[in-house]
């Protein structure tokens, strides 16, 4: 099986920074693209930044200049780097990987558990 474990969330003052983690784990082959969606309350996920096998990345223009994703694929592992926080950053933070399990032909999305990432003004 594959499990994906986000850490790194948490409650920090508008200004600070935080960084997010989320490995993955279990009979993987490979990992082809890795993103972070954000969740508020009663609404859809929506995507914070992406990054391809290749290392190509892609950040919305909310998060542009002050969030970055990267990735290890050593360690099977992404991240966002979270700087100049806003209050209106606040959500639930998950993370998905596209995975090919080994043995399997085709790659499936799994998701992180979440992580709640809290801004106060």
């Amino acid at each position: 099986q594959v499990q994906l474990v986000e850490s790194g969330g948490g409650s920090v003052q508008a200004g600070g920074s935080l960084t997010l983690s989320c490995a993955a784990s279990g009979s993987i082959f490979t990992i082809n693209a890795m993103g972070w969606y954000r969740q508020a309350p009663g609404k859809q996920r929506v995507l914070v930044a992406s990054t391809t096998s290749g290392g190509r990345t892609n950040h919305v223009d909310s998060v542009k200049e002050r969030f970055t994703i990267s990735r290890d694929n050593t360690k099977n592992t992404v991240y966002l780097q979270m700087n100049s926080l806003k209050p209106e950053d606040t959500d639930v933070y998950y993370c998905l990987m596209n995975i090919v399990k080994r043995g399997a032909f085709y790659p499936k999305d799994y998701w992180g558990q979440g992580t709640q990432v809290t801004v106060s003004s």
